[in-house]
């Protein structure tokens, strides 16, 4: 399996999905003009590493905006991991954000209530 790298642009941000850590980062924001195609690869990726590989997948976030469609592409993802969290994989997130961002903070706050796998929601350190 290879590593995904996405270079980011003003709109999207920089992602590397990495097999052998079993990490997918994302850093910066997300406002791309058609997040379904964005997120498109990202999700096959993460499907496959699901289906492909017994390690633990984690999914570390920097995000400091996104939009709507973005979110409900973060909702698809976030599905995927609470799948397989039910199958007992190892899933985890990690979501850090800007302490003067408080907007960022409640979002992940928000998806951190609906999920059942391990969900950290971090200050920039």
């Amino acid at each position: 399996m290879n590593t995904l790298v996405i270079t980011g642009t003003q709109s999207t941000p920089d992602i590397v999905c990495d097999p052998v850590l079993g990490t997918v980062v994302m850093k910066g924001d997300s406002y791309p003009e058609n997040s379904f195609e964005f997120f498109h690869e990202v999700i096959g990726w993460i499907e496959q590493y699901l289906e492909e590989s017994a390690g633990a997948l984690r999914l570390e976030l920097h995000l400091m905006y996104m939009n709507t469609s973005s979110v409900k592409a973060m909702m698809d993802i976030f599905d995927l991991l609470e799948a397989a969290f039910e199958k007992n994989r190892n899933v985890a997130v990690q979501w850090f954000f800007d302490p003067d961002n408080e907007r960022v903070e409640e979002l992940a706050e928000e998806f951190r209530e609906d999920c059942s796998f391990p969900f950290e929601v971090l200050p920039h350190g």
